[in-house]
């Protein structure tokens, strides 16, 4: 399997290529959306925009905020963007890859071999001197077919038993995790038996993955270490990919809980802790 990450010296000459990879823009806020303004104003030369909402997810409800399309609708949006089984994938956001994980995550669960996220994001293709390129764009239509099963999930039980038995890493700020805060969802806490690991200490101030052995022992701090299963969830399945990806860095297999927070206390009888662990 591809590396999950490419950097950026590695995507600009790849993009000198005969077949460059397809790129995809993944810029989404949590509290207002998707953000194809932004990307209009400036994005990768080459980059096609995909929308969190219509493209990564199926309608909000009791599978939470952002369940996972269907193999049909992600099979319709990826080849709209250009993309093929046979040609390589980047993603990247301007969130140090917090959200176009979800799009890398995809990728791979739907079975595509080549898949990876932009190392800092457009931050450090900006930063490196890229260019961009304004307005929008799109591809020759690709021959990508979704196939489901590529990377682990869990469903709400399995995620109550993981959290026993194994390692459920809630992804979210300590804030939330503990439930002193709720900015987005009805109810505050966390699934009873998780662990607490930010997403956002993945990176650094940069933007950029911490290196393997970092990534290591900070997840050997929270009991995450190789031969134990691992799952990781968020707010909405969202965030909690990135976390994914960076245990895949430090060398640790972890399923995704997709439906997450969101559709956790959708259900009023699954229980709810708060407080530290």
């Amino acid at each position: 399997m591809a590396s999950p990450l490419i950097t950026v010296t590695q995507l600009e000459r790849a993009l000198r290529d005969p077949s460059p990879p397809t790129v995809l823009d993944v810029r989404f806020d949590v509290a207002t959306g998707p953000e194809p303004e932004a990307y209009a104003a400036g994005h990768i030369p080459g980059a096609v925009f995909v929308d969190m909402h219509r493209d990564l997810a199926s309608a909000a409800g009791s599978a939470g905020r952002h369940p996972l399309p269907s193999a049909d609708r992600f099979t319709h949006a990826m080849r709209a963007a250009g993309v093929s089984a046979d040609r390589p994938v980047v993603v990247y956001d301007s969130a140090a890859g917090l959200m176009a994980a979800r799009g890398w995550w995809l990728l791979r669960y739907f079975g595509h071999p080549d898949a990876a996220l932009l190392d800092g994001g457009l931050a450090a293709w900006v930063s490196a001197g890229g260019a961009l390129r304004t307005g929008t764009e799109t591809a020759s239509a690709g021959c990508f077919t979704a196939q489901p099963g590529g990377m682990p999930l869990l469903d709400a039980d399995g995620a109550a038993s993981l959290a026993g038995r194994g390692i459920l890493i809630d992804a979210r700020a300590a804030e939330r995790f503990r439930g002193e805060i709720e900015p987005l969802d009805p109810v505050a806490g966390h699934i009873p038996g998780a662990r607490n690991r930010s997403t956002r200490d993945n990176v650094t101030d940069a933007g950029v993955f911490r290196d393997a052995d970092e990534l290591r022992a900070a997840f050997a701090r929270v009991g995450a270490v190789p031969g134990v299963e691992v799952g990781a969830y968020c707010g909405s399945g969202v965030t909690a990919a990135h976390q994914v990806l960076a245990l895949e860095l430090a060398g640790i297999p972890a399923a995704l809980y997709p439906g997450s927070w969101s559709e956790w206390i959708a259900d009023p009888a699954r229980p709810v802790a708060t407080g530290p662990v």
